[in-house]
């Protein structure tokens, strides 16, 4: 145990501590140190977890590490070594290193098997025994040198005028030791009384090993985000001066040209300047098939490279990738407590306390009542000792730490544990539509002929769009190279503001624009006038060529429409299915908003909404007093993201959205917000199983021990099942596949 190592802020802000806490086991542990740290003067916040025994302290700047570990010290636990790697999950490292040592259970139970054998014989029986000197030898090591930790461990806790499950354990094995070695002294080996050391010994040994189970499975709560470090390669191939020269990571900088071999993992993130290939992302994004990828196109740092070599220009490593900011994000998610604990919380604070009392008159009264003061003990003993809060503490963090990172794995990050705990109340998701719902890209649908043929006007008017950028001309010349209709070049190209643009095209004068344009040129629409209202009631957006060289002449319309999410219909389809209601908030005019409605199934339409507004519409949503959920992609829809009980974010939008939003959706698939729902609900609902068993185990098994109707033994071995049973079930969640898979 190291208390004088140095450690640094977090690489978020430097207000931020992350502190490995040794020493606690349970409810009542993480109470304390919350307390202590919060005692603090500049603690603005303290978080403790127990499954991954680490708290999270947010302080003024001029709180240093001495103040925190003299807290933490105070309560009667210690400041534990920091990850040996940036990066590395601390809970991670120091599980791994506690679940390695299982010799003290094999030990303890190498001793006590003698003395239980005897109990197990007389089911059989068969009466003997073995010597009382005998036991002592054998009970003695276990009692004080492989359960020395919980009288450690209760010391430091009755110093800090507090309580916690090992004090319980020291207590009741030292009553059943106690009498046990009063007996032996007082009878020696005249009429020898039953005694009792196979009751501590045992229940030390139990207690160990649902210790050493319970530390290998919340090892397992952690499996995410040790595979996503995984994916971090340490070195990379960089090309200098016409060489490809291998470096640390740590070395490439931004801009540098990175050579990605087939088979290997993507060590920075980039834009492929060079080569074609398909990229595995499941990892990170959940996107279960390859993607491909090419010159001009975006990848990510830990994604595996299948086929192709690829030349990648970096853009950003270290702290600032994609990979990283992941890892921080399904760590803070981890540390930070559900509203429910706040229950837990609240109870551990009294528990300990209560139970001695419990466990001092269970004693008094069954020994003054009955004269029989050996049983009483036994039942004081058994009272302590099921007592232990260790499945109370670990009921919601196991289970958010599991939802979080099977989460993660399908491609969904949820920024904290209130978000998870409160999308499982959604009944109402609140669309955004470009981007969201449909593609963003709008693609040409249309191409009606005044005069000529369809092929000539597309050809006609990729020329006057062939040298801009704007989305509505990229669509017309991608639909002319997909139609491989040729065009000759334009001259004069100029734009008209807010109208559209002018080109002279093989000596004629053009006109693209819209109905606004041809308005002001007096341009008689009348042959294609009726094509154009249908078009638009469609939500497709029109736009109209002309030639004016002598009088102006129509030639055509071009109709625009931006494409629906393969999923989109699927996703809205079981939200229904949950019982979740889809409302579709969008700026887009009231004709195009309902026929995307149309196609994917909503049925309640908000069309024409300014930005500003759309938090406005989120509110009126919540006024109903049904929880709302609300999913976008831009920064116009930031304030509604914040304004919604839960803001979902796609990554595939801006920056700011995603740090309005709790939860981030890492591709944008509609299907992610069901799963995003359902694995939220699946999670609920594991907290709530736990709670219930782990109040269920001390609600019936104390009274249970105070009548005498549990020995100390299988009290032990209650208390162990309790805490390793809420693990497991917790772990469950990893067998998780959400419906977009």
């Amino acid at each position: 145990m190291n208390t004088t190592t140095t450690l640094k802020p977090s690489a978020l802000p430097a207000t931020d501590w992350t502190l490995p806490v040794e020493g606690m086991t349970c409810a009542s542990c993480v109470s304390r140190v919350e307390k202590a740290l919060a005692s603090l003067p500049g603690v603005q916040q303290a978080t403790v977890n127990l499954a991954t025994e680490m708290a999270t302290v947010k302080a003024d700047p001029a709180v240093g590490l001495d103040a925190l570990r003299g807290a933490v010290e105070k309560a009667g636990y210690s400041v534990g070594e920091p990850p040996a790697s940036e990066g590395t999950p601390a809970a991670a490292s120091v599980g791994a290193a506690k679940a390695n040592e299982w010799w003290p259970v094999a030990l303890s139970a190498a001793l006590s098997l003698p003395l239980i054998l005897p109990m197990i014989a007389m089911l059989f029986g068969l009466d003997w025994a073995l010597p009382g000197w005998l036991q002592l030898a054998l009970a003695t090591p276990v009692q004080f040198w492989l359960g020395g930790r919980f009288y450690r461990s209760g010391w430091k806790a009755l110093k800090a005028r507090a309580g916690n499950m090992d004090l319980l354990v020291a207590l009741g094995t030292s009553a059943g030791y106690g009498l046990s070695v009063y007996l032996l002294l007082v009878h020696g080996g005249h009429g020898m009384a039953h005694l009792y050391f196979e009751a501590s010994a045992v229940v030390i040994t139990l207690v160990l090993l649902g210790k050493w189970l319970e530390t290998r499975a919340k090892r397992q709560t952690t499996e995410a985000i040790r595979a996503l470090n995984a994916l971090r390669p340490e070195t990379a191939r960089v090309r200098r001066g016409g060489r490809d020269i291998e470096m640390p990571i740590g070395k490439v900088a931004r801009g540098d040209l990175v050579v990605v071999r087939p088979g290997e993992r993507v060590p920075v993130d980039g834009i492929v300047v060079e080569g074609a290939s398909h990229i595995d992302e499941s990892l990170i994004t959940g996107e279960s098939l390859p993607v491909a990828k090419h010159e001009g196109h975006k990848v990510t740092g830990g994604s595996m490279n299948a086929e192709g070599l690829l030349l990648v220009e970096t853009t950003a490593v270290g702290a600032e990738s994609t990979l990283a900011r992941i890892v921080r994000l399904v760590e803070s998610a981890q540390a930070k407590k559900a509203p429910i604990q706040r229950l837990v919380d609240r109870v551990s604070e009294v528990f300990v306390p209560v139970v001695i009392a419990i466990a001092l008159v269970t004693l008094l009264g069954g020994g003054l009542a009955s004269g029989d003061w050996e049983a009483a003990i036994l039942n004081a003993v058994a009272v302590l000792v099921i007592a232990c809060p260790c499945a109370l503490g670990l009921a919601t963090p196991t289970a958010i730490m599991a939802g979080t990172g099977v989460a993660a794995r399908h491609g969904i990050l949820i920024k904290d544990a209130e978000a998870l705990e409160i999308a499982h109340q959604v009944k109402v998701v609140a669309f955004d539509k470009t981007g969201t719902l449909t593609e963003g890209k709008p693609q040409l649908v249309a191409v009606e002929a005044a005069r000529g043929d369809r092929a000539s006007l597309l050809a006609i008017s990729a020329a006057i769009q062939s040298g801009s950028e704007h989305p509505l001309a990229r669509a017309v010349c991608d639909a002319a190279e997909r139609e491989s209709v040729q065009h000759a070049g334009a001259a004069k190209v100029r734009a008209i503001a807010g109208r559209g643009v002018a080109a002279q095209v093989g000596g004629r004068d053009l006109r693209l624009g819209s109905t606004r344009l041809m308005e002001e040129l007096k341009v008689d629409l009348g042959a294609l006038a009726a094509c154009a209202a249908q078009l638009q009631g469609q939500g497709r957006t029109v736009s109209w060529v002309a030639d004016v060289t002598e009088a102006p002449v129509l030639l055509g319309l071009l109709a625009f429409g931006d494409t629906v999410k393969p999923t989109a219909r699927a996703a809205v389809a079981t939200l229904r299915e949950q019982g979740v209601r889809s409302v579709l908030v969008t700026g887009d005019n009231q004709g195009s908003a309902e026929a995307i409605a149309a196609l994917v199934g909503i049925d309640e339409v908000r069309a024409e909404i300014l930005p500003e507004d759309k938090a406005r519409i989120v509110a009126q949503l919540k006024a109903g007093d049904e929880m709302v959920a609300m999913v976008g992609d831009g920064i116009n829809d930031a304030p509604a993201l914040a304004a919604a009980d839960v803001g979902i974010a796609m990554s595939s939008g801006t920056d700011v959205a995603m740090h309005a939003a709790g939860v981030t959706l890492m591709r944008g698939d509609p299907a992610l917000v069901a799963d995003a729902i359902d694995i939220s609900r699946r999670t609920y609902a594991k907290i709530r199983q736990n709670l219930f068993w782990a109040f269920v185990y001390n609600v019936v098994g104390i009274p249970l021990a105070a009548f005498g109707l549990l020995s100390p033994v299988i009290a032990g071995a209650a208390m162990a099942f309790s805490s390793v049973s809420v693990v497991t079930n917790a772990l469950t969640l990893r067998n998780w596949k959400g419906s977009s898979r």
